[in-house]
């Protein structure tokens, strides 16, 4: 039994040791994170796909709606008000049953966690796709480093233009006021109003990258690393009912806990599954996200050099040009709406 619940393709557990030394560990900051986030997904009260495997079964304590003793003294149609409280009552039980099972699966979540943590368990792990997502989480820190300089010069190219604006306005006013250094003035004021005008067109072209790169990064690769984040969830229940189908699997059998093993052997099965589901969705995500990522770049990259360097050479046509070529043309009503890729 325990080599037909171990196997699974691309995946591998990785023991993890300490040598019974848990005092010289050096400190997780990332443990209290790790319990938070295991902690705050509280309980779906419209869904009911975590089961408890032998340690839930019905709840104690509650009273059945069906009546007991004396039920034939009752009337055999019951009056609204008792109708009602019958709904609210299978309500109430229903989503304690939610909770309990919730707060099962936390437990077991949470001693998996800390398990794995303290060096006293294993850790299911896909080598392969742990390195892909380690990658992504890098590529989207420099992303967001690219990200936030492009936004300062974008502020600092505003600045630029605001000033040579002004500039431009008061070399023309003394021009008007100067007979002597009118010529001179009127030939600086001219100069900055161009600088102006060419910043101007600089500005769209930067505010363009930005805004790719912010969708890039914030919309795109976010969402990809939202469903990284359910994978390893699903990792870590996963991991926490193997565990507890094992420790089932070599306790003295009875008749308890062959029923027990049974109902664990399911809840295993099920987490398995929805695992094995994620860690497919995430490949498949990473695959089309670095193709999205390469289009993407390749296109923004070579407007940001063709804008600055037709900026700085003073080549006010190319600049122009180069704008118009990426910003997204109009588009007559009722046309069909291009692709996200297209409007990059």
């Amino acid at each position: 039994m325990a080599e037909g619940i171990m196997s699974k393709a691309a995946t591998m557990e990785i023991p993890i040791s300490s040598n019974g030394d848990t005092g010289s560990l050096p400190e997780d900051d990332g443990l209290e994170q790790d319990l938070q986030q295991v902690m705050v997904s509280g309980p779906n009260l419209n869904e009911t796909s975590i089961v408890s495997g032998g340690y839930g079964g019905t709840a104690e304590g509650i009273i059945p709606t069906a009546a007991s003793k004396g039920s034939a003294l009752h009337p055999p149609h019951p009056s609204p008000a008792a109708g009602g409280e019958d709904v609210v009552r299978g309500i109430a039980v229903e989503k304690f049953d939610i909770v309990k099972k919730w707060g099962i699966n936390t437990y077991k979540c949470t001693k998996q966690l800390l398990s794995e943590r303290f060096g006293r368990g294993s850790r299911t792990v896909d080598l392969e796709l742990e390195a892909q997502i380690e990658l992504l989480r890098e590529t989207k820190r420099k992303y967001e480093s690219v990200l936030q300089l492009a936004r300062a010069l974008s502020a600092h190219l505003y600045s630029l233009a605001q000033t040579q604006h002004a500039l431009g306005d008061a070399f023309a006013d003394l021009s008007q006021k100067s007979p002597e250094l009118q010529e001179e003035f009127g030939y600086n004021a001219e100069t900055q109003k161009l600088l102006c005008r060419n910043g101007e067109t600089l500005l769209g072209a930067v505010n363009f990258f930005v805004s790719s790169i912010n969708t890039l990064v914030n919309k795109t690769m976010e969402d990809t690393l939202l469903t990284v984040r359910h994978y390893e969830s699903a990792r870590l229940e996963y991991d926490a009912y193997r565990t507890d189908l094992e420790e089932l699997s070599v306790a003295p059998r009875d008749a308890g806990s062959l029923c027990r093993l049974e109902a664990a052997q399911g809840q295993f099965q099920s987490h398995k599954e929805k695992y094995e589901r994620l860690r497919a969705d995430v490949a498949i995500k990473l695959k089309f996200l670095e193709e999205n990522k390469v289009k993407v770049m390749h296109k923004q990259l070579l407007l940001f050099h063709n804008a600055v360097s037709a900026y700085f050479a003073g080549n006010q046509q190319q600049l122009e040009q180069t704008l118009r070529h990426f910003t997204p043309r109009l588009r007559p009503p009722g046309a069909e709406r291009p692709s996200w890729l297209e409007e990059q």
